[in-house]
């Protein structure tokens, strides 16, 4: 990761690049901000130029032998704590043993978050965590000498997700920093690191992409039309990976804005045999794709009743949704807009307990056809 392949953030791309060039280089930064602003892609651009050995004005060369290291993310003095899940039954892992599943990660995905990784190492429903016992890991490497470099680096990503044990051997550490070394914690939830390792680490906010660096990203990366990346900012709010999962996202709701348009139709015409025939395709889904219509109807239910509030600003549907909320909006209103959503959260927890699907839709397509008609 170079400064150039960052997104925007051109602002905190200097402070980076000036704090080097004048020699200024604290022991520890803490960089936060939301996933998908780029605050790991930042520390690995930071760390590559701080280890450049022929930087440039703006960037590290890209050709020294530390450069070539740090292509494959395996420069010596350069160190990754984060998040794993426990295979090996009572003993502990180390983050070492993620280290080919990381930087995989890391080059291919820089600006994902934390669900992200934890389904690339197939982490099933187990939850993220840094270890007790990393911090012997991390003591070991640091107290080692540099091998090639000025300074050794410790790229430590969501150290909110650290084992309390960990935290305060982190404190200490921070408290006595070996010599040249530089920590760099990359965090999304600040506010959730123990306040004596905030207060040793030089804070650095990342702020929300710029709609603008975004827009241009999005032009250069992806197959989107430039009215469809107007509205997938507005739901980023500054964030490629949302930006990203967004576009991603588009043909599923395209295939549930279809059902949920029909489902209303038949509802409104009280269409009993179409009603049956959408049940049947509704059990077909499997059960993921059935909780993910039910969601999406929700924010459907709740796009249109702002539609009628006709407060733009907070109302976040693309081309083909707005287009069917002209006329559907009237049926969403203050005298329905509550049984509405009660209705479809309660078919999703249906869902949940393996209720049966064709039941439930049937059901649900019923209810429906009732609030319908409470229109203002």
């Amino acid at each position: 990761m170079f400064f150039k392949d960052i997104i925007g953030q051109t602002e905190t791309k200097q402070r980076f690049i000036q704090s080097v060039k004048e020699g200024f280089i604290p022991h520890a930064r803490l960089i936060s901000g939301r996933e998908g602003t780029g605050t790991l892609p930042l520390a690995l651009a930071y760390a590559r130029y701080l280890h450049c050995t022929n930087r440039q004005e703006e960037d590290a060369c890209g050709t020294c032998p530390s450069c070539q290291k740090f292509n494959k993310l395996s420069h010596p003095d350069l160190h990754f704590v984060f998040p794993i899940i426990n295979k090996k039954g009572n003993k502990e892992a180390f983050c070492d043993d993620f280290l080919p599943e990381w930087r995989k990660f890391i080059s291919e995905t820089p600006y994902a978050g934390l669900t992200t990784w934890l389904e690339a190492i197939d982490a099933e429903n187990a939850q993220g965590l840094i270890y007790a016992r990393e911090s012997e890991e991390i003591l070991r490497k640091l107290n080692l000498k540099a091998y090639e470099s000025d300074y050794k680096v410790m790229i430590i990503w969501l150290p909110e997700k650290m084992h309390e044990t960990a935290a305060n051997r982190l404190l200490k550490l921070l408290e006595e920093p070996p010599e040249k070394t530089v920590f760099l914690l990359v965090s999304e939830e600040p506010e959730k690191i123990i306040t004596t390792i905030r207060s040793r680490a030089q804070a650095l906010n990342v702020p929300p992409i710029a709609d603008e660096d975004l827009a241009r990203a999005l032009a250069e990366k992806q197959t989107i039309s430039s009215e469809d990346i107007a509205l997938v900012i507005r739901l980023a709010k500054g964030s490629y990976e949302d930006a990203v999962n967004i576009i991603q996202s588009t043909n599923e709701n395209e295939a549930y804005l279809d059902l949920f348009i029909t489902i209303m139709r038949n509802s409104w015409t009280r269409n009993v045999v179409n009603m049956k025939a959408k049940a049947d395709q509704f059990a077909s889904m499997g059960r993921d794709r059935q909780k993910g219509f039910l969601a999406y109807s929700q924010r459907m239910i709740r796009e249109n009743f702002l539609y009628c509030l006709q407060a733009p600003e907070i109302n976040y549907m693309n081309r083909k949704e707005a287009e069917f909320a002209v006329n559907f909006h009237p049926y969403v209103n203050e005298v329905n807009i509550i049984d509405f959503m009660g209705e479809l959260a309660l078919a999703e927890r249906h869902i949940e307990s393996n209720v049966n699907p064709r039941m439930i839709f049937f059901d649900l397509s019923m209810k429906i056809a009732v609030l319908l008609k409470n229109k203002n």
